[in-house]
């Protein structure tokens, strides 16, 4: 039986959303992110669009920008950062970044470069290297796409293989990040959240 890469992406976001059931309040509630991009809960701009016309409803190009993120409160004994960027809409990995260093607390905006020195990056869904941004299919129900940004806070740094001249899918990072969590690794997690949709309003 053949299982798509995004019906895994779903069940490990699962299970890595049971792993940290009891863990993401270890800061005692005070874990949190913003970013200077956007307001959580808001619309996701045009500048962390997809770089294609199709990706905007003016049918210009998104600037294909990762977001401004800053975190802080970070529970005691973190060793390094992981950030995910995911569409829970349609299951779609846009981001996966590992491996920060504990004294980072902030990432700029563009920091999802492919050659970014922030941290190591898998290849998102598309499949590329590093951040590319939302791109939902106009006039597609539902029109506008969930996008969550999450950092996680890890007691330990992780390994995330590659075999031999393979892919390395955003799978793996989220399968690692899946472990951790069930071995009590990850210390706390902190997430915002916005909206983005390429459908014009009627």
């Amino acid at each position: 039986m053949f299982i798509s890469r995004k019906a895994i992406s779903l069940v490990v976001s699962s299970a890595l959303s049971m792993a940290l059931i009891g863990s993401a309040s270890a800061g005692g509630g005070g874990f949190t992110i913003s970013s200077a991009t956007f307001k959580d809960g808001g619309w996701l701009p045009t500048s962390m669009a997809w770089n294609d016309p199709s990706c905007t409803k003016g049918g210009t190009a998104g600037g294909n920008t990762s977001p401004e993120l800053s975190w802080k409160n970070a529970p005691d004994g973190v060793r390094s950062f992981v950030v995910v960027a995911f569409d829970i809409t349609a299951s779609f990995t846009h981001w996966g970044m590992y491996n920060i260093p504990v004294s980072t607390t902030t990432l700029p905006a563009g920091a999802g470069t492919a050659s970014s020195t922030y941290g190591q990056q898998t290849l998102n869904d598309f499949p590329l290297k590093g951040y590319d941004g939302p791109c939902p299919p106009a006039g597609v129900v539902p029109y506008a796409h969930h996008y969550l940004f999450t950092v996680y806070a890890l007691d330990t740094r992780l390994v995330v293989p590659k075999f031999h001249n393979f892919p390395q899918y955003p799978e793996a990072l989220l399968h690692v990040l899946a472990d951790a969590g069930a071995q009590g690794h990850v210390l706390g997690s902190a997430t915002i959240g916005g909206y983005y949709s390429t459908t014009p309003a009627p």
